[in-house]
């Protein structure tokens, strides 16, 4: 392959953000290269689609160096050259922000340092651990007990681990298990209560003892806890109120929704997760009854050649500098050229697959239809890894929602009729049954399949197990409630 055509190919692969990326150290590295500044077009939102500047940008420099820069139109790699080497082993994966500039705001500073500046767990606890009254012994146990607490609140080394790792910091009387099981009690009762627990058990108790003795029900909530957390967790209702005293039916609901509103995962109140932001490559919306499918101009800057510095190249000068802009002038049209084949492949599977899928943007998931690789492939006369690569981290926002390319890919299962459905639809079915069953009896695996097969869709029992797995969906056991 040709440098130009791998450039090609790496191009059409990329994300929006890893684009935006690539688009910049081109324009830092290439003089011939700039952005079209009176079409609004910057790396923050470009107002026009490259798709419809390879005529423009032709005239524009024909216009002020047509005859000294002709020799130099190479040939570019177009879709189907891109396409009939697109099997020859090139990766189909790409590091996102590998070698590329970090982007930065106008003082300079880091986006994505400042994202990462966040209180952590740890450092919530530690916060407490300064402001609370131990000895120096103590904050060294403490701190080690902090060290060890999983991002989730539960500690992830035993107690003997961290009396071994404080032998020699600390005397052996100070580092006694008693003294360590002194200090995790006070750790546990930092804010969130129940952190540094060692089981579930421990968690919900050090939360009930946070409660006022005079509580409802506390003392049935603590020997639920306490003893009976396997039945609770199987919906052994008949044996849970046998073993709580007798308790009555509306009692014995309180209890459950009073343990059930504890928290079981008290690390997750402090740890904060980083808000991931979709910018939409195309966009999908429906016009006189007819779905049209537009590239996001937005993703793409809109970039040129510069005028000037082509007019500077003499066609007979053999000068370095002048071999030095000619070789930008190549590589610029060249990475132009990769640009525009790079968004007309992506525009063609986009409407291919929105020509697949319109039944899924009238009606929603149930009327997905099975759609592979291979499907749109042979429609667009492409090798299965162009499409795989076009597919990769693109997104369509639909009046359904925003979607990653690959979303619309499933496989299939017969029906009666000897048509397809998809598993993206079964899944939506399972779904539904769900949500609609009664929650004293639940629907079984093998009874939503038996629903399903009613409905013409052949599917087992352990298909449906495996799809209500991938929707996190418990089993029919997992999912009773009292009345």
């Amino acid at each position: 392959m040709t440098p130009q055509l791998q450039q090609a190919i790496r191009l059409l692969q990329l994300s929006t953000l890893e684009l935006h990326c690539e688009i910049q150290q081109a324009l830092d590295s290439n003089l011939m290269l700039e952005l079209d500044e009176e079409e609004g077009g910057g790396l923050a939102g470009a107002s026009l689609a490259l798709h419809e500047t390879a005529v423009q940008e032709r005239a524009q420099v024909n216009e002020g160096a047509s005859d000294a820069a002709s020799e130099f139109e190479g040939n570019a790699p177009d879709v189907e050259t891109i396409d009939e080497v697109a099997d020859t082993g090139w990766e189909d994966s790409h590091e996102a922000g590998e070698a590329y500039p970090q982007t930065r705001d106008h003082d300079g500073r880091d986006y994505e340092a400042q994202d990462s500046i966040v209180e952590t767990l740890r450092d919530h606890l530690v916060w407490q651990m300064r402001l609370t009254p131990f000895s120096e012994a103590d904050m060294m146990i403490a701190a080690s007990i902090i060290d060890s607490v999983g991002d989730d609140g539960y500690l992830t080394s035993s107690l003997e681990d961290i009396q071994a790792g404080l032998r020699g910091a600390l005397t052996e009387e100070d580092a006694a298990m008693d003294a360590i099981e002194a200090v995790l009690h006070r750790v546990q009762n930092f804010d969130p209560v129940g952190v540094a627990s060692r089981d579930l058990r421990e968690c919900l108790l050090v939360q009930l003892q946070q409660c006022a003795s005079a509580t409802p029900l506390l003392a049935a909530a603590r020997q639920l806890v306490s003893d009976h957390l396997p039945l609770l967790a199987s919906r052994d209702y008949v044996q849970l109120r046998r073993r709580l005293g007798g308790l009555g039916e509306d009692e014995l609901r309180a209890v459950i929704d009073f343990v059930q509103r504890l928290n079981p995962r008290p690390g997750e109140q402090v740890t904060e997760s980083h808000a991931e932001y979709v910018l939409p490559d195309v966009y999908v919306k429906k016009h006189k009854g007819v779905w049209q499918v537009l590239l996001n101009p937005g993703v793409s800057p809109r970039v040129r050649i510069n005028n000037q510095y082509a007019g500077l190249i003499r066609r007979a000068d053999s000068s370095p500098d002048n071999a030095t802009l000619k070789n930008h002038l190549q590589e610029a049209r060249w990475f132009i050229k990769s640009l525009q084949s790079r968004n007309e492949t992506l525009l063609k599977v986009a409407n291919c697959i929105v020509e697949r899928q319109q039944a899924f943007l009238e009606h929603g998931e149930e009327a997905m239809r099975p759609l592979v690789l291979h499907d749109v492939s042979e429609a667009l006369g492409m090798h299965e890894s162009t499409i795989s690569r076009v597919t990769r981290q693109k997104f369509m926002h639909t009046p359904r929602g925003i979607f990653e390319l690959k979303y619309f890919f499933s496989s299939h299962v017969g029906t009666d009729s000897g048509g397809e459905c998809s598993a993206t639809a079964i899944r939506a079915f399972i779904k539904k049954l769900v949500a609609a069953e009664h929650t004293t009896k639940p629907l079984s695996d093998s009874k939503i399949a038996g629903i399903l097969v009613k409905q013409g869709i052949n599917v087992a029992r352990r298909t449906v197990a495996k799809y209500r797995e991938t929707l996190a969906i418990p089993p029919s056991n997992e999912r009773r409630r009292m009345a």
